[in-house]
């Protein structure tokens, strides 16, 4: 099985930065995109970012500029960097990825279980 463990989230000020950790474990073969979505109170899940295995990434347009994701694919982990936090980041953010865990099946999208955001303004 395959576990996704984020970490990172926390209370802070607007215009404050938080860094998100995500670390990938159990008997995976090979991970092709990794991504954090985030979803507020009343609002659907929705894409922050992501990055596919060679290292291109793709962000929503309302954190362009704010947020920088990376990942470490020796590791099996991924990062997010949130910088100029506003109070409508407010959310939980869950990491996922897309998991081989034989070249017999194809990939399979895996989620962590989310952590916490909040940004007071």
């Amino acid at each position: 099985q395959v576990q996704l463990v984020e970490s990172g989230g926390g209370l802070v000020q607007a215009g404050g930065s938080l860094r998100l950790s995500c670390a990938a474990s159990g008997s995976i073969f090979s991970i092709n995109a990794m991504g954090w979505y985030r979803q507020a109170p009343g609002k659907q899940r929705e894409l922050v970012a992501a990055i596919a295995s060679g290292g291109i990434a793709n962000y929503a347009d309302s954190v362009k500029g704010r947020f920088t994701i990376s990942r470490d694919n020796a590791k099996k982990s991924v990062t997010l960097e949130m910088n100029s936090l506003k109070a409508e980041d407010t959310a939980v953010y869950y990491c996922n990825a897309r998991v081989r865990l034989s070249t017999i099946y194809g990939p399979r999208l895996y989620w962590g279980q989310g952590t916490q955001v909040t940004v007071s303004s």
